[in-house]
């Protein structure tokens, strides 16, 4: 690959030395033309000479939000540039999220491999979405229980014959509607005597027949709920 321009932004001078180093014997193609402390360096080496990439820290000044606000600046005066996140935030998801959004081009962590050649040559070759090992497992173990979830809940609704009136009627009730406020739904065609059959029918389905006796619709949610008929992070009422 042809060489290529780099700005290094790191606040701690001996983290800086030792990525100055990685680029200088893992990464030959790579042209270090300036390192900046905080943000006003920064700017004034982009009036000087724009780099193809942009290697940024998030933790500038003990404020992770500067280096995410940096990254949507950065994004949005040079939308040719590659940035890659290279941070010590080992634990907020939450922040790499924001700079992901931001528009960084991927984020590693400074544990493990540390910035290996290869993840810098997916940047710079176009790649989106580069992490390093750590944020990879956090990935694949999220997936993981995602699909987990998914496959329960698409089982639950075969294995108790949940239609999609069932499913509405027990998500509404998960968010407090009362059966007269389900019976208004535009597209819930029941009154409110045949929602409570309906009701009374779920019991039926869901629990045991020596347990059936006195559940209320609390008891009925919780109840979709502990089955994954109900997925609690996306309980949203129809229009």
């Amino acid at each position: 690959m042809d060489s290529f321009k780099v700005i290094i932004v790191e606040d701690v001078k001996l983290e800086l030395k030792g990525t100055q180093e990685i680029f200088r014997s893992e990464i030959p193609e790579a042209q270090v033309i300036g390192t900046a402390q905080n943000e006003s360096e920064l700017w004034k080496l982009l009036r000087r000479d724009v780099p193809d990439l942009l290697l940024l820290d998030l933790g500038l000044g003990g404020s992770t939000m500067v280096g995410v606000e940096l990254c949507r600046q950065v994004r949005m005066r040079y939308p040719q540039m590659h940035v890659l996140v290279f941070t010590g935030e080992f634990l907020n998801e939450r922040l790499w999220v924001e700079v992901l959004n931001a528009g960084a081009d991927g984020i590693i962590l400074k544990t493990g491999e540390l910035l290996t050649r290869d993840d810098v040559m997916l940047v710079m070759k176009g790649r989106r979405l580069v992490f390093n090992e750590p944020i990879l497992e956090k990935i694949i173990s999220r997936f993981k229980r995602s699909v987990s979830a998914e496959t329960m809940r698409t089982d639950a609704l075969i294995n108790y014959d949940i239609d999609e009136y069932d499913e509405r009627y027990l998500r509404h009730l998960a968010l407090g509607y009362t059966k007269e406020m389900i019976a208004q739904l535009r597209d819930m065609p029941f009154g409110t005597k045949s929602l409570e059959k309906r009701q009374a029918d779920l019991i039926n389905r869901l629990f045991p027949a020596d347990e059936r006796m006195g559940v209320n619709a609390t008891r009925l949610v919780v109840k979709a709920l502990q089955l994954h008929i109900l997925d609690l992070d996306n309980l949203q009422p129809d229009e």
